[in-house]
This record gives structure tokens, sequence and C-alpha cells, in this order.
């Protein structure tokens, strides 16, 4: 997929989503979304993105943990071993 720049006569050129494919050995375009619409900061950074960039380097700057939850099987796991009292051997 790629950002493609359609130039129009008289209006703002069209912004699309497309896509490359291979039928008989031609090269084929198929137009995924125009998006047009958008901001060209929102465009540009879709770009990057496609192109295999990062939309944010550094998460950790951004977000920060504070505490996680366990869930589904080991969640089931730790209420067992709290209940049977297991993790009292665990620690010593």
């Amino acid at each position: 997929m790629y950002i493609e720049r359609i130039p129009n006569r008289n209006s703002l050129p069209a912004v699309l989503l497309r896509e490359s494919y291979r039928e008989d050995g031609k090269v084929r375009k198929r137009t995924l979304a125009n998006v047009s619409k958008l901001p060209s900061e929102t465009v540009d950074d879709l770009k990057i993105l496609l192109k295999g960039g990062k939309a944010v380097e550094d998460l950790e700057e951004i977000f920060k943990i504070i505490r996680t939850r366990p869930h589904g099987h080991v969640a089931a796991t730790l209420s067992s071993l709290i209940k049977l009292r297991l993790h009292t051997l665990i620690d010593t």
C-alpha cells in the first residue's frame, strides 16, 4: 500500500491510499480509500507508517505503566495459588 497524489486541473490534488498488484503479468492499481480530506500532517504520518516507520519513537516517554493486572489463565493460576496459600511456600 502507498499514498498517491493525483493532480486535478482546477482543484486540489486527490490523495489516495492505493494498492498495487499483478494480474496476467501486468501491474494494476486499486484505490482503497480517498484520504484527501485528512490533514496533510496525518497523510505524511500515514506515508511514514506504510513505509515501515514508527508512529512513536519511544513509548516509555509517552506512557507510564503504573500497574498491570493478570488476565485469563494467569489470573486463574494466581488466584488458585493464593487460595491454597502456595505463594507462602514459593516466597521462602
